[in-house]
């Protein structure tokens, strides 16, 4: 779902410096959704230092923006995201233990847990060829859409490297470890009908559908209850790693916040009244 670089104002029309022409991130926020695109096509939006923290901080003010109700992450040209592009990190000098560990914490596993953490729900509208933390930025979404010409790659091992950015947390949970072990120890790349057929993708559209299939997603999720949406989000990514009681205890307290929203006391009363929901995001 590209943006132009018309695209640069937030929902109350400030004009949004990272979304000038030759940014290599573009943003927009209209009636609800916020629009993150990756703009690097001639690197396959292999992300750079500088692309990261501005997507993580973009996440992390979505999250505390009333305005923003569902967020829409894609990328420019054929490639969603070919991995990660290290040529922009800051200069560290000589390498000493623990370098490449806190590299890894302070970097790849930061923007993966930005998306997982965000408040809003996240789609991923996946354009292209999707490799090593590019392919888990989008399986970290809550839903993935796919064009048909996507393809996922857990590139890691064509490189003789442990996969990073959470992929062997991701992936197990979504696909079960036998699959995630093929994927990981051969490498191949996976069509997006074959990723979808595995659970890895919500649904597979033409490539001329995709923007507007994202951009029909985020709107209903962007006129659904939010604070319910975000409670919701938590619970399911916290169940894969909490025992029975701990989720159910996690499950009513999350009722008992939500039942504290606006949106919580329109929805009872419009099931009473028969009436469709007007949900405010509060």
């Amino acid at each position: 779902m590209p943006s132009s670089p018309e695209d640069t104002t937030d929902h109350t029309g400030r004009h949004d410096p990272s979304g000038s022409p030759d940014s290599v991130i573009l943003h927009a926020t209209d009636n609800g959704v916020s629009t993150i695109t990756l703009n690097r096509p001639e690197a396959m939006n292999a992300v750079t230092w500088d692309q990261r923290e501005r997507v993580i901080t973009l996440l992390a003010q979505a999250s505390a923006d009333p305005g923003v109700r569902a967020i829409v992450l894609t990328a420019t040209g054929r490639g969603f995201c070919a991995g990660a592009d290290l040529r922009g990190a800051p200069a560290t000098g000589d390498r000493v233990p623990g370098d490449v560990a806190r590299t890894i914490r302070l970097g790849a596993q930061r923007l993966i847990a930005a998306v997982l953490d965000c408040e809003k729900p996240v789609i991923a509208a996946v354009n292209g060829t999707a490799a090593g933390i590019g392919a888990h930025l989008a399986f970290a979404c809550d839903l993935v859409l796919a064009a048909e010409s996507a393809k996922f790659i857990e590139v890691f091992v064509r490189r003789g490297l442990v996969p990073d950015g959470g992929g062997a947390y991701l992936l197990p949970r979504l696909v079960g470890p036998q699959r995630a072990k093929e994927l990981m120890f051969f490498g191949d790349s996976l069509p997006a009908r074959d990723a979808e057929r595995l659970g890895l993708v919500n649904r597979t559209v033409p490539d001329e559908e995709l923007a507007a299939t994202a951009r029909a997603w985020a709107q209903r999720l962007a006129e659904g209850p939010t604070r319910s949406i975000a409670l919701t989000k938590q619970l399911v990514n916290a169940s894969l790693d909490a025992d029975r009681a701990t989720a159910f205890a996690a499950e009513a307290m999350a009722q008992e916040i939500n039942m504290t929203t606006q949106d919580a006391n329109e929805g009872v009363a419009s099931f009473v009244e028969r009436r469709a929901p007007k949900y405010r995001g509060i």
